[in-house]
């Protein structure tokens, strides 16, 4: 059967592989809604627009921006142009568009959903915003493209606002028609023909205008001339087309929809927030009547440059954001090109049983990144055939790429070309053939070879014309060309001879091995004659300037250290990264050499050498290198002879070239060819880190003066055993390491185990007994010598060569040397204890082990520590008593350390407080431990000072024994004495009649100004109990004075008061109660007379305010009694008349000038 009739619909049948929104011919229109394909992506976004829209058709809403992303291919821009034709709903083949997708919904619901939003009378303006926006694009770009399709989809000249604006303002006045035919009248040609030059026609317009609107001429030559109305602002517009729905019916619906908008705007945020403005303002003012739809290559957060709240308004504008793939591409491509006849499928279904093996076994690929596939079972070889699987998916990519890399202008990127028309064509390419054929990859070239550079063209014309000629190249091997070209840019699939055979099936018959052969011949052929470059196993596709660039390449002079370099770099910078070799729990550092060239810096440690094919020494015997090996404490891998130079010598070529080109300043098709050529250096170089590695694991390895054979799977692997072997070597007393250390609590621990006498030996250690007997000797050495041994000189000796100790493991071996009482350490002249909470720092702190030292240690006499202990145990009155230097020292330390801070503690928060008795004895007590303590640096002088101290310590205790008593039983008592004693300084007065509370107070001074007043300080209580009594007496008596004088103020306000006075009286009262409730809680006589001052004053100023009240209209003056009288003897009649005079003419002084003289 030819393949031309196995389809269902005609093959040759016109087909718009890409649809444009220009394209609006009803023969097109028919074709694209009977042909459109509902794929399982689309059902989803038909229903998420759908379901928005309808709701803005009952409820007002801003909510009617529509965001419709997707890369080229994916069906953006035709899901647009169908969304147009369903909610404008026209009338198509005599048809509504609605009808068209009637068996196109699965679900009845969504289709009754479509329905209800067609049916409501709606508008479209449906344009491609780069074909109608000014080349020139500024911020306000959108607004005037908006601006320019409004006016026009209403018949007015959109490309000039002043114009469209002009038509708008006639036809608001109903004199379109008036002012057309005058214009024509005039001028000879219509209006519509002519407006385009509207300036060249300035008299014809003035006077048209005039004629038709009334006007003057000189005004209508005024606006003319006019700038106003050639500016629109976004307001304005939106008020405009608010106006126009406004005059429609009610349910009228305005839809703007724009293809392309994110190609137009690209990364141009002032054009975004144009088009964000307009959308917005849009959706507040015309309440959900007008939409705004996009299309954009990409989503809105991708193609936006904005951030923050500006982010944020313009995802809010575009509520409804749907984004189309091209996953479903070859759905579309299957039901719209490949579905077959009936018949054609039972043949098909025959066909697979038969050669199900041979179709599994033909499409296979090597080293895919893509999972590229054949043929799954007979249902997908009669959907795809005479394709197969693969292809979609591949061809999706190259099409990719074709865009990026091959194209010539933006043809491709617009859609000149598309998935279904490249698979329509290939399907024609071969439709004569019978039921085994099958379409070959490369002739997807042809769908997209009139679109493709020159520079690639040329080439495929050039070598078709050289087969056709048979000029060294044969027609095959123009397809095989074809084919590289295609996948050129592809990753995913590597241009191998197996994948390039596998690609270029085409018959189900077909004998891979024989295809693999002749395909082989062919590139042969192809990379004689410079069409076609082999790298490695790869075979790529070049133009005319790519072969200039390979000469000029194979010229660029590279020297040897160069790759030297780039050698080191891949082993020590790839294969290879560690700085440092770890060995167990050490990392060993190590001198990295590539033939006579230090990599890094030199750290004086082992070495490891590579000798690479350019080295003098790679040819040298054996003798020589393992005498250079042993000399140096190092390894040596003397690498295979591979072609690692080769491959880095030519990638260090394009890098030198490339350096060597101005390249930014180079036409673009140069500079992309350039950019190719560092990819094939990259290449060069991943092929060469391949061949270094191989050469490293077939090396011959020489160590430390031995010949060594190193098998390993790994570069990794091999290095390491190589520097394993050098490490056990050359540190040959590693071994006295035997257990290693991990944090400071180990190294504490083996501080705290400090009960081995000092004639214990090294070998005594509990940890690497080796190790510990090798720093005492070297310590003993050093002894001998006289020199001063710091820890930073026992670091430095023992982490070198031939010991590499960890420097915490040597930390241990000082720390068992402490134990065992062998060394001992100083810091700042001062001897360290093993207790110091700082030991660590002195033994492992970098800034303070150089200044440490380590000594061996000199026992203290037995005489010392003998009569030490004897003082201690009378001292503190215990047995418990450490054996050993150190703790017994530790032991001094702290006890005195304790003693100290208890009489510091006495001094600083009791005796601060008051005067109590023997402060001097606890200054000295503290004077006394500070003598013992300031001699801790040296164990013998601590001791030999104490037992000096031990009658003064002993004195001293006996003192204590009753400072401390008095604290902690009599100190209440005292304070309470002191108290009372000061409570009573100021009432001294009051109480000197009363004899046996003078004689009591008298006591209590002197016992509290003794120095040792411990046996009288049981006096204190009753002398106390004496002085209160006496004194709480005379306070009872003095209360009822003062009851008594607030009793008789109350009475003479009370006298005093008229009826209606009953408030001041109350205040009075309240006063004097006050008072009152004062007295009986006051504790001293001194306040109770004070008291009797107050309440005569409170009496004096209520009576005053008595007055005042009872006489408001009348002139008070007031005296105070006790300012009317004088002290005086009278003796006779006439003294008296005489003092009665005075005090009359002082009265009538104060009566003077006042109505009433108030006497309180």
């Amino acid at each position: 059967m030819r393949l031309q009739h196995i389809y269902k619909s005609d093959i040759n049948r016109e087909i718009n592989g890409v649809i444009k929104v220009a394209q609006n011919d009803e023969k097109s229109i028919e074709q694209e809604l009977s042909e459109y394909i509902i794929t399982r992506e689309l059902r989803k976004h038909f229903n998420t627009f759908l379901t928005n829209y309808e709701k803005s058709l009952s409820y007002p809403t801003d909510k009617i921006g529509v965001w419709i992303s997707g890369f080229f291919g994916s069906g953006k821009s035709h899901f647009l142009k169908i969304l147009s034709y369903l909610l404008s709903n026209e009338t198509v083949v005599g048809k509504k568009a609605v009808d068209y997708f009637y068996d196109k919904f699965d679900d009845p619901m969504m289709f009754a959903l479509l329905e209800r939003c067609a049916n409501v009378p709606t508008d479209t303006i449906l344009f491609n915003i780069d074909s109608k926006g000014p080349i020139n694009k500024d911020k306000t770009a959108i607004l005037r493209v908006f601006a320019k399709v409004f006016y026009e989809y209403r018949g007015f000249y959109g490309d000039d606002l002043k114009v469209a604006r002009l038509e708008q303002f006639i036809e608001s006045s109903g004199k379109m028609d008036a002012f057309k035919n005058k214009f024509e009248d005039l001028h000879g040609d219509s209006w519509e023909d002519s407006r385009a030059a509207f300036s060249f026609f300035e008299d014809v317009v003035v006077e048209a205008l005039a004629d038709t609107l009334g006007m003057s001429e000189t005004a209508a030559r005024n606006w003319f001339n006019g700038t106003e109305t050639a500016d629109i602002s976004i307001e304005q517009l939106v008020k405009e087309i608010k106006d126009y729905i406004d005059s429609k019916d009610k349910d009228f619906r305005l839809l703007f929809m724009v293809d392309e908008v994110g190609q137009y705007i690209g990364a141009d945020g002032s054009l975004m927030l144009n088009l964000q403005t307009i959308v917005e303002e849009i959706g507040s003012r015309c309440g959900g009547r007008v939409w705004v739809m996009v299309t954009s290559q990409e989503a809105i957060d991708s193609i936006t440059k904005i951030s923050g709240d500006d982010f944020s308004k313009i995802l809010g504008r575009f509520n409804t954001r749907l984004s189309l793939s091209s996953s479903s591409v070859d759905e579309v491509i299957k039901k719209r090109i490949l579905t077959k006849t009936e018949n054609a499928a039972n043949m098909l279904i025959l066909s697979y049983n038969k050669n199900s093996a041979v179709l599994k076994n033909l499409f296979t690929f090597n080293d895919a990144v893509l999972d590229l596939k054949g043929y799954t079972s007979e249902y997908d070889f009669i959907e795809t055939y005479p394709f197969v699987p693969y292809q979609f998916r591949l061809m999706q990519n190259v099409f990719a790429q074709i865009r990026k890399h091959g194209n010539s202008g933006k043809h491709l990127s617009g859609g000149e070309r598309s998935m279904l028309s490249g698979f329509q064509e290939a399907a024609q390419a071969i439709q004569d053939k019978d039921e085994n054929a099958l379409v070959p990859f490369s002739l997807f070239y042809n769908t997209v070879h009139t679109f493709l550079e020159s520079t690639i063209r040329r080439v495929i014309d050039r070598c078709q014309t050289a087969a056709d000629n048979h000029d060294g190249i044969e027609q095959y091997d123009v397809s095989i060309l074809k084919l590289l070209y295609l996948i050129r840019y592809v990753d995913d699939i590597k241009s191998n001879v197996d994948n390039i055979t596998t690609l270029m099936v085409e018959d189900i018959r077909a004998d891979k091995i024989n295809m693999r052969k002749s395909i082989q011949e062919s590139l042969d052929r192809l990379v004689s004659q410079n069409y076609v470059a082999r790298n490695g196993d790869t075979y790529t596709f070049l133009t005319d300037d790519e072969q200039d660039i390979e000469r000029d390449i194979r010229k660029m002079p590279v020297d040897s250290a160069t790759i030297v370099q780039s050698i080191a770099q891949i082993i020590f910078g790839d294969l290879y990264i560690s700085k440092k070799f770890k060995y167990g729990k050490y990392d060993f550092p190590y001198d990295q050499i590539i033939d006579d060239t230090t990599i890094g810096q030199l750290t004086g440690a082992v070495r490891l050498r590579i000798l690479t094919v350019v080295s003098d020494l790679h040819t040298e015997g054996d003798e020589r290198l393992l005498m250079r090996s042993r000399a140096g404490n190092e390894a040596i891998l003397v690498l295979s002879d591979n072609p690692y130079f080769y491959d880095l010598d030519n990638a260090a070529k394009i890098r030198r070239y490339v350096k060597s080109r101005n390249v930014t300043q180079l036409p673009e098709a140069i500079q992309h060819i350039i950019r190719g050529k560092q990819q094939q250096a990259s290449a060069y170089e991943k092929t060469a880190k391949e061949h270094i590695a191989s050469a490293i694991l077939e090396a011959k390895v020489y160590v430390s003066g031995e010949i060594s054979d190193v098998k390993a799977t790994t570069v990794k692997d091999k290095i390491e055993k190589v520097l394993s072997g050098l490490v056990e070597s050359v540190y040959f007393k590693l071994g006295y390491i035997t257990h290693n250390f991990d944090n400071d609590g180990e190294l504490l621990q083996i501080l705290s185990n400090q009960n081995k006498p000092l004639t214990f030996g090294c070998g005594d250690a509990e940890y690497n007994p080796e190790a510990v007997d090798e720093v005492d000797q070297f310590l003993e050495l050093q002894g001998m010598k006289l020199l001063p041994t710091s820890m930073g000189d026992i670091q430095r000796r023992f982490s070198a060569i031939p010991y590499g100790w960890r420097e915490i493991d040597i930390a241990a071996v000082i720390c068992s040397l402490i134990s065992i009482q062998k060394v001992a350490l100083q810091y700042s002249g001062s001897m360290i204890q093993p207790t110091d909470s700082r030991i660590l720092d002195y033994l492992r702190r970098k800034t303070e082990i150089d200044k440490t030292l380590v000594t061996r240690r000199t026992a203290i006499p037995d005489s010392l520590m003998r009569k030490s202990r004897e003082f201690l145990k009378e001292y503190f009155n215990t047995m418990d008593l450490p054996s050993d230097e150190d703790n017994l020292i530790d032991y001094v330390l702290n006890r005195f350390t304790k003693e100290r801070d208890t009489l510091q503690d006495l001094l600083d928060n009791q005796y601060v407080s008051g005067s109590y008795p023997d402060k001097s004895v606890v200054e000295n007590g503290i004077k006394l431990c500070n003598g013992l303590l300031f001699q801790k640096k040296d164990n013998t002088a601590l001791l030999t000072k104490m037992v000096d101290m031990s009658d003064d310590f002993l004195d001293l205790s006996e003192d204590m024994a009753n400072v401390f008593a008095f604290f902690k039983n009599q100190k209440t008592i005292f304070d309470s004495a002191a108290e009372l004693i000061n409570q009573l300084s100021a009432e001294g007065d009051y109480i000197q009649a009363e004899k046996e509370a003078m004689e009591a107070l008298a006591k209590i001074r002197t016992i509290l100004g003794m120095s040792k007043p411990y046996r009288n300080i049981a006096d204190l209580p009753d002398l106390i109990q004496k002085v209160q009594t006496a004194h709480g007496q005379l306070l009872a008596l003095k209360k009822q004075d003062v009851y008594a004088e607030i009793q008789a103020a109350m009475g003479e306000i009370h006298q005093t008061a008229e009826p209606d006075q009953n408030s001041v009286v109350a205040k009075a009262d309240d006063a004097l109660a006050a008072k009152k409730k004062a007295a009986q809680d006051t504790t001293t006589l001194v306040q109770l007379d004070a008291m009797k001052i107050q309440i005569d004053s409170i009496r004096q100023q209520y009576l005053k305010a008595l007055m005042v009240e009872n006489n408001p209209q009348k002139k008070v003056a007031t005296a105070y009694r006790s300012s009317l009288g004088y002290s005086i003897k009278l003796k006779n009649e006439e003294d008296v008349d005489q003092y009665v005079a005075d005090i009359k003419e002082k009265l009538m002084g104060l009566l003077h000038g006042n109505d009433v003289l108030h006497i309180i």
